[in-house]
């Protein structure tokens, strides 16, 4: 189970919020842009250090005090790729694995779901915004994480890449049990990953449920946010 309790001062707002997701749950932090969801992310990830707080995974405290992050046994997706553009693709998903990509039964799946095997030995500097997109996907879930965070997951891919990618997501989640902490701007994107979400406005818990409960709610400011663009 991960437990959070975040308080964090950044670029003029103050981000403060409280949750829990068991094992094996999906939960989605929505909002609009400047809402403070990446800043969650990357404090439970270990890129930042709350100001006050705490983050629990399955008991084991990732703060106070911060824990390294190779030692935090999770996912992290960010918005932009990271890749090495020096190593080819298929180096860069191994990197630090501790046996070859070609060795790997669960690394063949997710390469061909995940649709690289064309650009699989291509350096990856030479690829496309939605190829890198793929790769940084792929380098994540070839460790089998038991809990994946995932950060504007299918930015730069077009629809029916998103709609190929969120279907290998709920396959691999079903099988693995990882759980998932996504955040997105677009609640239908969202909403096929996870069935409950947090709603965030100016750093703070605006209403949490699921998307039935969210699209009843009163309130004009969530109204705004669920509004077909």
């Amino acid at each position: 189970m991960l437990e959070a309790g975040i308080r964090k001062q950044r670029r003029g707002l103050t981000v403060e919020v409280e949750f829990s997701l068991a094992a094996g749950a999906a939960l989605g932090l929505f909002g609009p842009s400047g809402a403070g969801k990446s800043t969650v992310l990357e404090c439970i990830a270990g890129l930042q250090a709350p100001d006050a707080g705490y983050v629990r995974w399955n008991g084991a405290a990732l703060f106070p005090p911060p824990a390294p992050l190779h030692r935090r046994g999770l996912g992290y997706l960010t918005q932009e790729p990271c890749l090495f553009p020096h190593l080819t693709v298929a180096e860069n998903v191994a990197f630090g694995l501790s046996r070859p990509a070609g060795e790997s039964v669960w690394l063949s799946e997710v390469r061909e779901r995940l649709q690289l095997g064309e650009c699989w030995q291509a350096r990856a500097g030479h690829l496309s915004g939605g190829q890198a997109r793929r790769v940084a996907l792929a380098r994540m879930l070839a460790r089998r994480p038991p809990l994946l965070l995932l950060d504007e997951p299918f930015a730069g891919l077009d629809r029916a890449g998103v709609r190929e990618l969120i279907a290998a997501l709920l396959e691999w989640r079903t099988a693995l049990g990882f759980a998932l902490l996504v955040v997105d701007h677009n609640p239908d994107v969202l909403s096929r990953l996870c069935p409950t979400a947090l709603v965030m406005l100016q750093g703070r818990e605006l209403v949490r449920g699921t998307w039935t409960e969210l699209a009843a709610a009163p309130d004009p400011r969530l109204r705004a946010l669920l509004a077909p663009v």
